[in-house]
């Protein structure tokens, strides 16, 4: 259900280039367009967790792969700016729901492991996102038309989203469990959660900032300043998500051993240098590089955030993951407006300037956020 989400919304995204062009769009027109997606999630945000504790969190999710699948084509067939930016607001809504329902039934499962997975779901995701990457990119240099992509792409990655559902006995036990805080991290006053809630959610905008610039904007960057060909640019959002991949893979045995913040903060670091040498970077390959080390940073700040939200204390059972995912979306109606408006003043290189910053701060943050957890003596400090 992970890789399914991933796949079926980025294979539309290499071909963003194209779209562009055709509907003739300037950066700030583009980036104010592809804010339909966040908007469409932000609107999402009262119906996600009472739909999952009424019909169950996998039938949420391959009803709304339907959907999404559904949205994407139109958004891949429009005629015209503004039914391209509806299609977008549409197909955010159902991925709002979506990413709630597969969070809520991954976390779950992680409980009954009794140590962290949820990275390695979350990097079945980014292996989906980078697959759907792929086959926009090649599609794209193979010159198929992007209508019959996305119809082919929806129609079989539907089906294995419902083939899935059906592999799972039971939601019951994902509706029944009841959030409760890791034992070496304090228990907080009782009434209160919006207090804890608010970091995180902050921690996660710094997360999709990034997956927001690789989905919009990376192709776009390597195209315009590098020169490179249609197929080259397309691959960026593969490489950035591919990185992402591994970085989810490696984050749970990271997660075990140092914490989640002490992961965190290492993996801002990694996004302000990775986004400094593809701001810089000339070559294809040099920017390529950045993006993979931004990916390889990005990859455990959303997984953490959604870990740590569940577990928020005075929430019932799916709301703090609800409610992250509807409030981390809020960053996507800044980030593409504003590097549409700055490259349009200035140039794409300037722009990049928003993710560096966006990993300076996480770096930040999960550093108090250790400072803090030592003061009141935590055992290992989970953010």
């Amino acid at each position: 259900m992970f890789f399914t989400n991933g796949v079926l919304f980025s294979a539309l995204l290499p071909r963003y280039p194209e779209l562009k062009s055709e509907l003739g769009l300037s950066d700030s027109g583009f980036g104010l367009a592809v804010v339909g997606f966040a908007a469409g999630a932000i609107c999402a945000a009262t119906a996600a967790a009472p739909l999952i504790r009424r019909v169950g969190a996998t039938r949420v999710t391959w009803v709304g792969s339907v959907v999404l699948a559904a949205a994407m084509l139109a958004a891949g067939t429009s005629p015209t700016a503004w039914v391209f930016a509806a299609a977008l607001f549409a197909a955010g809504l159902t991925d709002a729901i979506v990413d709630a329902a597969q969070n809520v039934a991954g976390i779950a499962v992680e409980r009954s492991y009794g140590r962290s997975i949820i990275n390695s779901l979350h990097a079945v995701w980014s292996l989906g996102a980078a697959t759907g990457g792929a086959i926009g990119a090649a599609a794209s240099a193979l010159d198929i038309g992007i209508g019959l992509q996305m119809v082919v792409n929806g129609a079989v990655w539907s089906v294995v989203a419902f083939a899935a559902s059906r592999l799972v006995a039971s939601t019951e036990g994902v509706r029944a469990v009841e959030p409760v805080a890791p034992p070496d991290v304090p228990v907080a006053v009782p009434g209160r959660p919006w207090r804890l809630l608010a970091p995180l959610v902050l921690l996660a905008i710094c997360g999709t900032l990034i997956e927001d610039i690789a989905n919009n904007w990376a192709v776009l960057f390597v195209g315009d300043e590098t020169n490179a060909s249609a197929g080259v640019a397309g691959l960026a959002l593969t490489v950035m998500v591919g990185a992402q991949f591994v970085g989810r893979v490696l984050g749970d045995p990271m997660t075990d051993r140092w914490g989640r913040a002490q992961v965190a903060r290492l993996g801002g670091v990694l996004i302000a240098i990775g986004m400094t040498c593809a701001a810089v970077g000339r070559s294809p390959a040099q920017v390529f590089v950045g993006l993979a080390l931004a990916g390889l940073g990005s990859a455990t700040l959303v997984p953490a955030a959604f870990a740590a939200a569940d577990r928020v204390p005075g929430l019932r059972p799916g709301t703090g993951v609800a409610m992250l995912g509807w409030l981390m979306r809020l960053g996507f109606l800044v980030t593409s407006p504003s590097v549409g408006a700055v490259s349009d003043v200035s140039s794409l290189r300037v722009a990049f300037v928003i993710p560096i910053g966006a990993g300076v701060v996480a770096a930040i943050m999960a550093h108090l956020t250790i400072v803090r957890l030592r003061r009141v003596g935590a055992v290992r400090p989970i953010a």
